[in-house]
């Protein structure tokens, strides 16, 4: 049994943590939101009464946030982390965050005599709840073993991508790409609407070229195809990660006009109101100058 704290119970990091509990470990629970906390409660969890108390009693911490500034916001100050940490303890960051944050605290963390791990996780919140995550892992060979354990209650795709803060750095390329799929896919898909092609020959034709992606084959099937936006992974997130990872790429003297494109069309969803739906809703905001509607058979808005 290890002794868990774990900070940030939203919809990724509630079934997160519940899957850390229902393995028996002792888990101890932060969040500004008192519902979400009680969840874990009533699954066995201890709520504790700031950060730094979830550090104190841990062996382990994980964060599981929106990002950066909430991230430091709960490190910081005599209630947060970094006052609690015990020497030999590791931080797991698992938030959506730059990868010059995670060094930068990480920093902080091993003058401490304590450790830090980033373990941004990919896939959904479905994947969360059934503990199939996808983690993208930076740190330590010796520091990442001996929280796997706490790692493997929450994934089941391990990456160790390098160093501290390479795992954020994947994420953020890796959320760029992917959304970019989706705002393209979108005007493809639409486009050819227009154009009198039904979504079954344009489907048909890419599943047999270089245009195919896992977006055309998963995503839209599962939500915008089917007239649903509902929040999965919301818009402003996605806007938020685009954000990240260009400004990941500029640092380092690079340039990504297609990246940037892609922002912007987040950033028009945003204008729209539509920062709460899914990012699928990219394609609502392109069909609806357009006039026309892609949809599987039996789909209507």
């Amino acid at each position: 049994m290890i002794k868990v704290g774990f900070i940030g119970l939203g919809t990724m990091g509630g079934p997160m943590a519940c899957n850390i509990a229902s393995k028996g470990n002792d888990l101890r629970v932060f969040d500004i939101a008192p519902a979400a906390v009680a969840k874990l409660v009533a699954r066995g969890a201890i709520a504790a009464v700031t950060p730094r108390d979830v550090a104190a009693s841990s062996d382990v911490v994980v964060t599981m946030l929106p990002d950066a500034p909430e991230v430091e916001a709960v490190a910081a100050g005599p209630d947060g982390i970094l006052a609690g940490l015990r020497p030999g303890s590791v931080w797991i960051e698992m938030s959506t965050i730059d990868p010059g944050t995670s060094r930068r605290l990480g920093a902080r963390v091993r003058a401490q005599g304590s450790d830090m791990v980033d373990s941004p996780v990919g896939k959904t919140a479905e994947h969360a709840v059934s503990g199939t995550l996808t983690l993208m892992v930076g740190g330590e060979t010796a520091t990442i073993a001996r929280v796997r354990p706490v790692l493997d209650c929450m994934g089941t795709d391990f990456f160790h991508c390098g160093d501290l803060g390479a795992g954020h750095a994947m994420k953020c390329l890796n959320n760029l790409l992917a959304t970019t799929l989706v705002a393209v896919n979108a005007e493809i898909l639409v486009a050819g609407a227009k154009a009198g092609l039904t979504l079954d020959v344009m489907t048909a034709v890419m599943q047999k070229t270089m245009a195919w992606n896992n977006q055309l084959a998963i995503a839209y099937p599962a939500r915008p195809l089917r007239g649903d936006f509902d929040a999965g992974f919301m818009l402003k997130l996605a806007h938020k990660d685009c954000r990240l990872g260009l400004t990941m790429i500029h640092d380092m003297g690079l340039t990504a006009p297609v990246g940037e494109a892609t922002l912007a069309a987040c950033q028009e969803g945003l204008d729209a109101g539509y920062g709460r739906n899914d990012v699928g809703v990219l394609l609502k905001l392109r069909e609806d100058p357009a006039g026309v509607q892609v949809r599987l058979p039996g789909h209507t808005p």
